[in-house]
This record gives C-alpha cells, sequence and structure tokens, in this order.
C-alpha cells in the first residue's frame, strides 16, 4: 500500500513504528511525502504500550488484526488528557462481531474463534474512533455488518474511499448508516489522503485573529463550512473557491454569544481552544459550551496567565473579550490547546515562551515555518 500526501507529524512516526513492530515493512519518502507499507513474512499480533501510550488512534490496530489474523494483544490507548474517553464502544462493537477478550496488566488480550461474522450494530453514542475500528473489522468479516449511529467525520469518508479503492465492498445507506459486505481479501493501492481540515481552520483563525489575509489551498472549504461561518460571524470576509478558500480578517473581531461543539457537521472540538483564543480579544461577551469532552479547557488557565478573562462553569466557558495579552510563560496541555497558546502569543504584547510542544508536534508539521512565513515572528528554541 502507498499512502500519499503524508503529515510529517509525530502521531503518524508513531503510527509506522507501531505498523513496523507488528511486522510490516515501512518505507518512508520524506521528499514525496509518501509512505509505502508492505507485509513481511513474521507477522507478530502484539501492540506495546511504550508505541500505543501517546495516541488515542493505536486501538485501531485491534479491529484489523481481529479480522486479519483473528487475534491480537493491544494496550490500552494515551493521547490527550481530555477526561475519561473510554474504549467501550469499540468493545461493545467488535463482541457483536464476535470478539472474545479479558484484560491483563492494561492490555486488551482478543480473539475470534475462527473469523468475525457480521452483525447487525448501533452505537450507544457517536463516536468516531469506535466507527473507524468497526468498518476496519468488518471488512474482512464474514458476511453483512450494519452499522447505525456512525460518525461522518470527512476523514471517516476518506478512510471508506480508501478501503473501496483497496477492494472493500462498503456503501453509505443513510446519513449515519453503512452497510459493509465483507470480503475474503484487500488489494495493493496507492492512495492519496485528504488535506487536514483542523489545520486549515486553524490557519483561518489566526487570519481573523491578525486581521490578515490569507489563502488556503488543497482542502474543499464546505468540510470546515460551520466553522467559517463562525468567522464571518466574528467578522471575516471569506471567499469560497473549488479546493480552496480565501480569508480576509476584520479590524475590529465581533463577539460570538453561543457556541457549541458537536459531533461532525457541528463545531468542531479540535477548533474550540484555537476559537476561545480569537474570542478573547472579540468585542464583547462570547460562550462557548463544549460537549464533546470534559477536560477540555486546560488551555484556559494559560490564557489566564496572558491576561484573558475567561471564566468556566460546569461546561461552558464566558469569554470576556477586549482582552489586553501580555507575553508570558506558557505550558502546554494537549494538541490543540498548544496551538490556541501559539495563537494567542502570536498577539499578545511582548514575548512568550511556550514549553512542552512536543503536544504540537503530533498534530501539526513544521507550524512555526508556515506561521513565520505569514508574518508572525516564532521559532523554535529546543
Amino acid at each position: 500500500v502507498e499512502i500519499k500526501n503524508l503529515p510529517q507529524v509525530k502521531d503518524i512516526t508513531t503510527m509506522l513504528n507501531l505498523l513496523n513492530a507488528l511486522g510490516f515493512k515501512v518505507k518512508k519518502n520524506l521528499i514525496k511525502k509518501s509512505v509505502v507499507i508492505s507485509k513481511s513474512k513474521k507477522i507478530n499480533t502484539f501492540a506495546p504500550y511504550s508505541l500505543v501510550k501517546t495516541m488515542r488512534a493505536g486501538i485501531l490496530v485491534l479491529g484489523p488484526l481481529l479480522s486479519k489474523f483473528h487475534k491480537a494483544t493491544v494496550s490500552r490507548p494515551g493521547g490527550c488528557n481530555l477526561g475519561p474517553r473510554g474504549i467501550d464502544r469499540h468493545i461493545s462493537a467488535l463482541k457483536k462481531l464476535g470478539m472474545k477478550y479479558s484484560v491483563n496488566k492494561g492490555y486488551i488480550q482478543a480473539k475470534v474463534k475462527k473469523e468475525l461474522i457480521g452483525a447487525s450494530i448501533k452505537f450507544s453514542k457517536i463516536s468516531v474512533g469506535a466507527t473507524e475500528n468497526t468498518i476496519l473489522a468488518a471488512c474482512l468479516a464474514k458476511g453483512k455488518t450494519i452499522l447505525k449511529n456512525c460518525a461522518i467525520e470527512p476523514e471517516i469518508k476518506d478512510l471508506c474511499n480508501f478501503l473501496s479503492a483497496a477492494g472493500a465492498n462498503i456503501k453509505w445507506t443513510g446519513k449515519r448508516t453503512v452497510k459493509i459486505f465483507g470480503v475474503d481479501s484487500l488489494k495493493s493501492v496507492k492512495y492519496t489522503v485528504m488535506s487536514d481540515r483542523i489545520e486549515a481552520g486553524t490557519m483561518a483563525i489566526a487570519a481573523t485573529l491578525t486581521g490578515g489575509v490569507l489563502k488556503i489551498k488543497g482542502l474543499n472549504p464546505l468540510l470546515i463550512n460551520t466553522e467559517l461561518q463562525l468567522l464571518r460571524k466574528a467578522g471575516s470576509k471569506i471567499i469560497y473557491g473549488k479546493n480552496e478558500f480565501k480569508i480576509i480578517g476584520p479590524k475590529k473581531i465581533k463577539n460570538i454569544k453561543i457556541i457549541k461543539t458537536k459531533e461532525y457537521p457541528g463545531f468542531s472540538t479540535d477548533l474550540q481552544a484555537q476559537f476561545m483564543t480569537l474570542l478573547c480579544m472579540a468585542q464583547g461577551r462570547s460562550v462557548i459550551f463544549e460537549n464533546i469532552f470534559e477536560n477540555r479547557y486546560m488551555h484556559v488557565l494559560e490564557l489566564q496567565r496572558l491576561g484573558a478573562s475567561i471564566s468556566i462553569k460546569n461546561n461552558h466557558a464566558i469569554i470576556e473579550g477586549n482582552s489586553k495579552l501580555k507575553g508570558a510563560e506558557l505550558m502546554s496541555s494537549d494538541l490543540r490547546a498548544s496551538v490556541a497558546l501559539v495563537l494567542a502569543a502570536s498577539v499578545a504584547k511582548g514575548r512568550s515562551i511556550i514549553q512542552r510542544i512536543y503536544h504540537l508536534d503530533r498534530g501539526y508539521e513544521k507550524l512555526e515555518n508556515k506561521l513565520r512565513k505569514i508574518g508572525i515572528n516564532i521559532k523554535r528554541v529546543s
């Protein structure tokens, strides 16, 4: 399998290292931004804690290993500390396909008697990871699998397109319903993955925050239409193109009375922290409701260190605009919080130092180089 348009971010490196540890051959081409993954004669089905602990996506090897090799030992996942994010929906769905498992010393020890068998499954709550894991498992399961109440993020549709190109039989029959007819095997394929809509949204917020003009290419703007319409409310002018968009930031940022995070196509929780930074500089009060993760306000204390006026009540944050931000030493707590602090530091008076930027590198490729190109005074110290 050759995958193109591959970002050079830490989570990709970790996933490739995990595939390598499972016995697959991985050949990266940094210049072409591609990777070739091929099967070796010796495959093992053990996904170690040392690799899975740093990213939540590590659990996504469980379904495919069970489906293809009928057994797997996978560490419980790590990633950003965003509150209790169990994997119960992953486990429940795979059990319905025939998985038997036990948990021993933090590892899920799973097996299948003969092969996974298709089933009808309705997720109790919309989950991106559980949807992906079950789709992956069902591709090689025997018979028909019907999944209801699925997550429908563009990345999930992209995954389905990739699997279909490799010979999987996947059909979306409703907004959140997908049918998968198991096949005997998947074939070699070359595939170009979609661009990162969260990075595109982050850069659009940067333009709004600084009153800049930015053209962002390589992404269908309709994929972040909800967020772009909110930036319009904040005062930006947005010009939509075929696979690009232009954003013209306002002279004065307007407040937005209420924003609520919601499953796609609603407002993305992965852009919540960045929007909070923006609204700190708006004229008037704004309120953000975080409905996806319990613990996604860890950036608030750091924004307050810069001078932001934000108060938290249960799951909502009240942001008093017109902040006079001043540079400070800051510490990243998770991936999106780290980029929110970078944005805040870019409009704060004086110098800021942001520590623990390994969080940033998990999801943004050389962000400081991109921001320097558009006029932000930023450099990596170490």
